[in-house]
């Protein structure tokens, strides 16, 4: 389980990267590299990283769920993410 400060501080990068899209988008269709320079360097969206939304792993991140492998594998096997099945042939 990570730390709450980590899942925090990542939800913070995030907040930012949403405050600042618009004008990101706006300084790189210019070209104006020295304002978008002056940004806040976590409002890039290449400093976020995937993590689980329950635990907060930052590795075995499944995309379409969400959450680690390992989170996903206990929920699937308690049932409760509906349309999973174990799978055998």
């Amino acid at each position: 389980m990570a730390r709450e400060a980590v899942k925090a501080r990542e939800l913070k990068r995030e907040k930012l990267v949403a405050k600042y899209a618009a004008k990101r988008a706006e300084l790189k269709a210019k070209g104006d590299y020295e304002a978008l320079d002056k940004l806040p360097r976590n409002a890039s969206p290449v400093r976020l990283h995937n993590r689980c939304k329950l635990t907060g792993r930052p590795r075995g991140y499944m995309r379409k769920f969400g959450i680690s492998r390992v989170t996903f594998r206990e929920l699937a096997s308690a049932g409760k993410i509906p349309g999973v099945t174990k799978a055998s042939w």
